[in-house]
């Protein structure tokens, strides 16, 4: 008996792994996060499997649904929405199987940061503009941040920011960056990224708080910030340059 945490992807049924999807076909049991992972995918459960929506339980009543399961041999596809390895609370269940002597394996998924570069057709590294992306939230109702990991400091790095959970905290986000990275720095608040109602909302730092309000948007976005988001001119790579070799394209 295995526990697969799968990651599902950002909401697109189709972005999930054929190796998540595949062990969502053959476990006889399935716990979803059912705000966030598409119906479509869990009904590709088999149809005798037991399919449960842990929304609503609390860390205590999910842990017994997955003893429940060991007690009868039986596989349980722990299905979380993006990538589980990004706030995906899966490292308290861990915690808590290894106590047990339960055992698990993780099956990764698209994050909701690459799938909104990709609806945007965007790179978010470009040479010259931003070879660092950093994923963060703030600290709004939820666990407090770090210190040291605040927007203050890590604005100071000049990096691509992907601002998770935070559309409600969205005033700091804009105090906080703007004397870092300038009140025209481009900003996107991507909406439900990979569902059928997703939406961009395009600003700058010293725009985009109005315009989400205006839009009513209070969770379930992403917040990203910074120039490679705004046709900011770079260079070439060098990685298809014609006098850059390689291995596998040696000098003449």
């Amino acid at each position: 008996m295995t526990v697969h945490f799968i990651g599902a992807g950002p909401g697109a049924p189709d972005l999930i792994t054929v190796r998540g999807l595949n062990l969502i076909r053959r476990c006889p049991v399935v716990l979803y996060a059912g705000s966030l992972v598409p119906a479509e995918i869990v009904a590709e459960a088999m149809p005798s499997a037991r399919v449960i929506d842990t929304a609503p339980l609390d860390l205590d009543r999910i842990i017994a649904e997955i003893e429940a399961a060991h007690a009868k041999g039986h596989d349980v596809a722990r299905v979380h929405s993006g990538d589980p390895s990004i706030y995906g609370a899966i490292a308290e269940q861990m915690r808590r199987l290894d106590a047990l002597g339960i055992p698990y394996d993780v099956t990764p998924g698209v994050p909701a940061f690459a799938a909104a570069a990709a609806a945007l057709c965007t790179e978010l590294t470009l040479p010259d503009i931003s070879q660092t992306v950093i994923l963060t939230r703030t600290s709004v109702r939820s666990s407090p941040m770090p210190n040291r990991e605040d927007l203050a400091t890590l604005g100071h790095s000049g990096a691509t920011l992907a601002i998770h959970l935070s559309v409600s905290n969205l005033a700091h986000v804009v105090k906080e960056l703007g004397p870092l990275y300038g009140e025209d720095c481009p900003v996107v608040v991507a909406f439900r990224v990979g569902w059928p109602d997703q939406s961009f909302i395009r600003g700058t730092l010293a725009d985009i708080r109005d315009k989400v309000k205006a839009a009513g948007l209070t969770r379930t976005a992403l917040i990203l910030v910074g120039r490679v988001l705004g046709g900011a001119e770079f260079s070439d790579s060098r990685l298809y340059a014609a006098d850059h070799t390689h291995v596998l394209r040696p000098g003449k």
